[in-house]
């Protein structure tokens, strides 16, 4: 006989007693997938096995009175990825976005995950993603951090100070011990005045909003970018510090010489390798590249100003000690990320297991025994 299938679900509240903002656990979660990321003991979707995700596209009209239309980041994303090591599981981000939910109260995006078993296909798990997904969105620049930023940093500058910097900041102060001031820019002054306040009030860091960012890079040792991809700001490679480590969550605009002028590492060279496929195989790849993070490095790429990406380093790599990373303290480090459900798989899984051994989420019954074999 078909053994019974269940699988656990786990609410927001589920994971929150399960330790999803658990900072230092979830970077270190994140280090050991960046670790099988450079061993390639990891799949995701595509023919190329790196592709971030397959998307819903949505069309600027239609005769369909109820098909959705394209709007300011609106859009549906599957993100399968199966992640080995002690992990060994399948899994799948699917999320819905729309920048019209903040008027309904809602997040901008809405996000679930599902974990299966690796051989039966069997659900183990299907739980909310809004919290993995911001936690894990932090703990990569701050792995990053980890490995690239100086030691003795005491200045961080924090660009765009919505949500996902607000992840990525919390879990960057968490490797960085010297640190004594950041520097808070956004497009709203108010919300950097927020998020300098928060600082102090949560962290311990002395927060101040700047209004002039030339000003405030001149000062930054680790600067976190995740402003608006709507409106992406405008970088001069005369503005940072030297030595100063950049770590893009969110897409930035710059002078050739930023990017020319850095060490870069990405997340994954395979991930990047993927986008630019897809910018090869759609209708237009500049539009492809205008609305990805590692857009204009790509350009680059193509015009022989930076090495090809199956020459670049990725930060796995650094971390196991196969490649150079930072190599002295003049040098500009950009860290590039963009995004792999293998890091939601590794932390969701992570907290299913907590959930298991903890009791914690409620267990449901996908069928007793299959109607159809």
């Amino acid at each position: 006989m078909t053994p019974r299938t269940e699988f656990v679900y786990l609410s927001e509240a589920d994971l929150l007693e399960a330790g999803v903002l658990d900072t230092g656990r979830c970077v270190d979660v994140c280090e050991e997938v960046f670790r099988l990321l450079a061993d390639g003991d990891y799949l995701m979707g595509g023919s190329n096995r790196n592709s971030h995700g397959l998307g819903l596209v949505f069309p600027k009209e239609s005769p369909f009175p109820n098909m959705p239309l394209a709007g300011p980041d609106r859009r549906f994303v599957a993100m399968p990825a199966y992640l080995g090591g002690r992990f060994d599981v399948c899994g799948n981000k699917w999320y819905g976005s729309n920048a019209a939910n903040t008027d309904k109260g809602l997040p901008r995006s809405v996000l679930t995950l599902t974990l299966n078993d690796k051989d039966t296909g069997e659900p183990l798990s299907f739980m909310s993603a809004n919290l993995i997904s911001s936690a894990r969105t932090g703990a990569v620049p701050a792995v990053a951090s980890r490995y690239l930023a100086r030691p003795d940093a005491e200045v961080a500058v924090v660009i765009g100070c919505g949500p996902i910097n607000q992840a990525c900041y919390r879990a960057i102060v968490n490797q960085l011990p010297q640190l004594k001031r950041v520097l808070c820019y956004d497009l709203f002054t108010e919300k950097a005045q927020q998020f300098a306040d928060r600082s102090l009030a949560t962290l311990g860091v002395a927060g101040e909003a700047v209004t002039s960012l030339p000003d405030a890079l001149a000062d930054g040792d680790v600067v976190t970018v995740a402003a608006s991809r709507l409106k992406p700001l405008h970088v001069e490679d005369s503005w940072f510090k030297a030595g100063a480590t950049v770590l893009l969550s969110g897409p930035l605009k710059a002078d050739d010489a930023f990017w020319t002028g850095s060490t870069i590492v990405y997340d994954n060279v395979g991930l990047h390798e993927a986008y630019v496929e897809e910018a090869i195989a759609s209708s237009d790849r500049q539009a492809y590249y205008d609305g990805v993070i590692g857009g204009p490095l790509y350009g680059l790429i193509d015009r022989g100003a930076l090495p090809a990406l199956r020459d670049s380093v990725d930060l796995g790599n650094v971390i196991l000690g196969n490649r150079p990373g930072r190599t002295d303290d003049a040098q500009r480090t950009l860290f590039v990320a963009s995004g792999m459900a293998v890091f939601d798989v590794g932390w969701g899984y992570d907290l299913y297991r907590t959930a298991l051994e903890k009791g914690i989420g409620q267990r449901l019954t996908l069928w007793d025994q299959p109607h159809a074999g």
